[in-house]
């Protein structure tokens, strides 16, 4: 069977993804489409809307076959290490292609950046040094390190989010699994940071603002998603009485931040160059999330790199286990979320062949990465009613969800 993978997120799946998978299943002319998906929180520090079983159900009724869960020490960081687990993961379960949306369209311009850039790194890494020393932030450093080496003429813009993101997909690709294809399908119609929807294909960002600004179901929001995507998230704020974002979780933050200590604040993930002093002095002024990191936010600390730091707090990473983890490669397990009747025929051809352990509930494994796995699923479920909080972190050692 031939396979062809995709790092997704789905938050939530719409008519853009359904688009995308569409169009990477007919380039690759694959069999099987895996997905590896964002678990609960996600690669810009925040909440999924609703949680990965049923953004794993849209997955699926969208078109893929086999849904991975990107761990969530993996899923909420930067593009490098976030394609790191979402690259090194796909290829253990022995891919032959991914292919990524971007705003190029084009993959020999990523392959051509890739080795470009493996010219002048040291340049490049010269740069971005300079500049975060004139406390700029990562993404503004990068950006300035890619204008110092001259990307040649035609080449990508890394400062459009997918083209960043899919550089380094393909940087991955290259330097550890060359023998899989990379491949690039064109966004449609709008961009990622869009916040109003115009039509059948808008982006998640404006999706989401729409839901929740409205607190329900809009037309406007109906015509951007498939139809099982509507009835998903009807089923999920039916059943838990809650879309997600970060201003239910506020409270919680702030208790967490007002109770610790510097020093303890200190010991979490991404709490770095005196961050905990500034999140000590800005949490008593705050009434609400967005005022509490709009107050916080820098020209060193991006709203991005505060929602991760925040959610590593939220969850209770420590900095030295990340380091630890961060370095394991590839990433120590493959969890399956869901899958098809396709999934399941290609996971028993490939089975035999991976180096990691592929599980369906986190008890057949003993890894510390696990536990930061129950510590995240009980952050996202604090939110919900006792009794349906109870209930969701049993669904966390179920089975995975089949599609048939």
């Amino acid at each position: 069977m031939k396979s062809c993978g995709v790092v997704v997120e789905y938050n939530p799946f719409h008519n853009g993804h359904l688009y995308h998978l569409e169009e990477s299943k007919k380039h690759a002319e694959a069999d099987c489409m895996i997905a590896i998906m964002s678990g609960n929180f996600l690669q810009r520090g925040e909440p999924a809307i609703i949680d990965k079983w049923y953004r794993t159900k849209a997955a699926l009724h969208g078109g893929a076959d086999l849904v991975l869960e990107l761990p969530f020490l993996y899923a909420v960081q930067h593009s490098d290490y976030f394609s790191q687990g979402a690259i090194q993961t796909l290829a253990e379960v022995g891919v032959d292609s991914i292919c990524f949306g971007s705003e190029n369209g084009r993959i020999t311009a990523f392959t051509e950046a890739f080795e470009h850039m493996n010219k002048h790194q040291e340049e490049y890494d010269v740069t971005v040094r300079r500049y975060l020393n004139e406390g700029y932030s990562y993404p503004e450093a990068s950006r300035l390190g890619y204008e110092s080496i001259a990307f040649p003429s035609g080449s990508i813009d890394l400062t459009q989010p997918n083209n960043i993101l899919g550089y380094s997909y393909v940087k991955q690709l290259l330097t550890y699994a060359p023998d899989i294809e990379p491949l690039t399908v064109l966004r449609k119609n709008n961009h990622y940071h869009d916040e109003e929807i115009h039509g059948k294909i808008a982006s998640a960002t404006s999706i989401r603002k729409e839901l929740l600004e409205e607190e329900g179901m809009t037309e406007k929001a109906e015509q951007s998603l498939p139809p099982s995507t509507v009835e998903v998230l009807h089923q999920y704020k039916n059943n838990h009485g809650i879309w997600h974002d970060w201003e239910a979780y506020f409270h919680l933050l702030q208790y967490k931040i007002m109770t610790m200590e510097e020093s303890t604040l200190r010991c979490f993930h991404g709490v770095d160059e005196g961050l905990e002093y500034r999140l000590k002095r800005t949490i008593k002024e705050a009434t609400t999330f967005h005022q509490f990191i709009s107050s916080l936010k820098t020209k060193r600390y991006t709203w991005t790199r505060l929602q991760r730091t925040l959610a590593h707090i939220l969850v209770g990473t420590d900095k030295q286990e990340a380091r630890v983890f961060l370095r394991e490669t590839p990433p120590p397990y493959a969890r399956i979320l869901g899958m098809s009747e396709t999934g399941k025929k290609y996971l028993r051809a490939v089975k035999k062949e991976t180096s990691i352990p592929l599980i369906t509930q986190p008890q057949q494994l003993d890894h510390e990465m696990l536990d930061l796995e129950a510590r995240a699923a009980a952050a996202y479920y604090s939110v919900l009613t006792p009794e349906r909080r109870v209930d969701q972190l049993k669904r966390e050692y179920g089975p995975p969800v089949i599609h048939s």
